[in-house]
This record gives C-alpha cells, sequence and structure tokens, in this order.
C-alpha cells in the first residue's frame, strides 16, 4: 500500500513540474508592423538585413489574453521621469520618485475586455530590477482606470503611476492583459 501511495504521489510531483515548465509564457518586444503601402512594395528586398525593431514608445504591440477572443493593441503614448504628483499629498516615498506611463489601450478582439490594467504593468530598470505599479494621480493627465470594460473595438487612455528608487533608470515597461496573468507580455524600450 505504501509503495503504491509513494508511486502515486511521485507521478503527481512530476506531471506538476512538466506543467509548470510548458506555461508558453512569452515577452513580445516587436511593434506591430505599419501597413505596406503599394509604392514599398514594387521596391526590391535588398536591404533586408537590418535588426528587427524593439518597440518603443509610440509603438503598438498586439497582445492576447487568456480567453478566446481577447485581444489588445497596446501603445505606450508618453513617458514623465519624475512625474509629480497631482496635490500636495500625492508624493512618492523617501528616496524614490514617480514614473508617469501613458498607455492606449484597444480592444482588437471579439471578447469585452474587462480587468484592471495597472495589475498587468510593471517597469524595469538599468539593472533589470523591477518595480510594481502604485496608486496614485499624477499632473501629467487622468490615470488609467482600475475597472476598464472595452467592447470590440473601444479604447481607454490613462496613465499608470511607478514608484522607482531616485537612482534607478526606467529602461523598459512591460504589460500583460489579465490582471498580468496573460500568457504574452508587450516591452518596450523607454530610453
Amino acid at each position: 500500500m505504501r509503495i503504491r501511495l509513494s508511486a502515486a504521489a511521485t507521478i503527481a510531483a512530476c506531471a506538476l513540474s512538466l506543467t509548470a515548465c510548458s506555461s508558453g509564457s512569452t515577452v513580445t518586444d516587436t511593434p506591430k508592423a505599419a501597413p505596406v503601402s503599394k509604392s514599398s512594395e514594387k521596391k526590391p528586398a535588398a536591404k533586408k538585413s537590418k535588426a528587427p525593431d524593439v518597440a518603443k514608445i509610440g509603438d503598438i504591440i498586439a497582445l492576447k489574453g487568456t480567453e478566446d477572443g481577447s485581444k489588445l493593441d497596446v501603445t505606450v503614448v508618453k513617458m514623465v521621469d519624475p512625474a509629480k504628483g497631482a496635490d500636495e499629498f500625492t508624493t512618492p516615498s523617501s528616496g524614490k520618485r514617480f514614473v508617469g506611463i501613458q498607455f492606449r489601450l484597444v480592444n482588437t478582439g471579439t471578447a469585452t475586455y474587462s480587468d484592471s490594467p495597472s495589475n498587468g504593468a510593471q517597469i524595469s530598470d538599468a539593472d533589470g530590477q523591477q518595480f510594481q505599479t502604485t496608486y496614485g494621480e499624477i499632473s501629467a493627465g487622468p490615470a488609467m482606470s482600475s475597472s476598464v470594460k472595452l467592447k470590440p473595438g473601444a479604447k481607454a487612455l490613462g496613465w499608470i503611476v511607478f514608484e522607482v528608487p531616485k537612482a534607478s533608470k526606467a529602461a523598459t515597461v512591460q504589460f500583460a492583459m489579465d490582471s498580468g496573468f496573460a500568457d504574452q507580455s508587450g516591452e518596450w524600450k523607454l530610453s
């Protein structure tokens, strides 16, 4: 009886470890391709050795969520570093500063997008340290709603605020759908 129980526990542990290894999570940093114009179609493709583009401020990344038909075109519109609090009470902790990133979300899928977008965002510095969002409004403009609901084709625009050490240099920002639980996340270079 003990051998069967031990064997069953071993098989279950192996199955769980294999499942964890095949999560399929990806980070995409390639911007969405711009539509090809007719004049550029006729040009020869002689100079295709250029390195692939890495998404930066102003670029769109197409992302997929966990549900069928759940898709967004996400744009990092602007960055303010350091960002100033919207009022005298909104200030960063001692030794830290606010960094504001304005995101535009466009529902390109067939399902309604319902999420708290700031839960799926994080910023990284040049050393690889990652920082989560913080609650706060900045003077640059309205915050991204904490409860976004977008029907197909609808848009949302707003600022997501991060609190980072004063000495850190903001290098990249990542965004993933479904409060960060989607398998795919987008990454934009900030400098």
